[in-house]
């Protein structure tokens, strides 16, 4: 299993083996192309863009695919996923990131906003057209999206989950086999303050690992200051690498951060012999290695 980092800073830091950049954010701002990278692209979320044209937002009956409306409880503010011209500007994006020497593009929110968006005239028409029902027209037009926005796309092509392996196509048009024709892998971010209860990752990172037909790997949120929160971390990293996971990627602010965790690890004697006692042998390895480093 590989460790890895999602960072908001293109930096590279030694005793890590995969490094995602996020390039482009949910509220619109967008940043050249981290080299050497794997860079990860909001795609339907963007405040930025909606500010400054209301007309590109997601509709439903219960009003706007934004998170002040407290209805739909959303985490962001969603463009409508077949505007054609923002998904022009997405696929200009797209290829000036693949015009620099990157690994590859993983995409993120790039699906529609929950199960009862969009009702918009456009997707009205659309799926009428289709004579789809509604789960199955929104299901085949993310993935008809995803398999155009591939071309534009250089080196490993990877896609951001939605972390709910039962409803994922009802709720936002995910056909997990469908996708998986022409993915790398799934990226399924775990977002937590902290890991002191950690059940759910496991039963999660499970889930996605049975159902998906590609690699898995599985993000944690690392921003966790003190050593209650970091020990926590590291044991819910210890955990679900007992599985067939591609890799456990840390969202982290910048590489020092970056570095704050790895050194934890390797100098909080009580974790690494918890490590020897239960034989958590990946996780041995990880740390093993991070020792060479300090």
């Amino acid at each position: 299993m590989k460790i890895g980092l999602v960072t908001y800073k293109p930096e590279h830091v030694e005793g890590f083996d995969l490094h995602v950049y996020y390039s482009k954010w949910a509220d619109g701002q967008v940043f050249p192309a981290a080299k050497g990278m794997q860079n990860d692209v909001t795609v339907f979320c963007d405040a930025k863009s909606i500010r400054e044209d209301p007309s590109v937002v997601s509709i439903s009956k219960t009003g706007l695919a934004l998170r002040r409306n407290r209805r739909s409880n959303l985490a962001f503010d969603f463009v409508c996923p077949t505007h054609p011209g923002y998904r022009e500007k997405v696929y200009d994006y797209l290829d000036s990131l693949s015009r620099q020497d990157i690994i590859g593009i993983t995409l993120n929110l790039y699906h529609f906003a929950d199960q009862e968006y969009c009702t918009c005239f456009r997707c009205t028409e659309q799926r009428e057209k289709s004579g789809l029902g509604w789960t199955e027209w929104r299901a085949k037009t993310v993935t008809e999206f995803l398999k155009h926005a591939k071309t534009h796309c250089k080196g490993t092509f990877a896609v951001e989950m939605y972390p709910d392996p039962v409803l994922a196509k009802e709720r936002f048009g995910l056909d997990f086999n469908a996708i998986a024709e022409f993915v790398e892998y799934f990226h399924v971010p775990l977002s937590s303050r902290d890991y002191l209860t950690n059940y759910w990752v496991d039963t999660i990172a499970r889930d996605f690992i049975a159902t998906l037909k590609k690699p898995v790997v599985v993000e944690l949120s690392a921003e966790m200051p003190t050593d209650e929160k970091l020990d926590a971390l590291l044991k819910t990293v210890t955990y679900i690498s007992r599985h067939k996971l591609e890799a456990v990627l840390l969202l982290v602010h910048d590489s020092e951060n970056a570095r704050k965790i790895s050194k934890f690890a390797v100098q909080n004697s009580d974790f690494r012999k918890w490590l020897e006692k239960y034989d958590f042998a990946e996780m041995q390895r990880i740390v093993d290695n991070w020792a060479k480093l300090f």
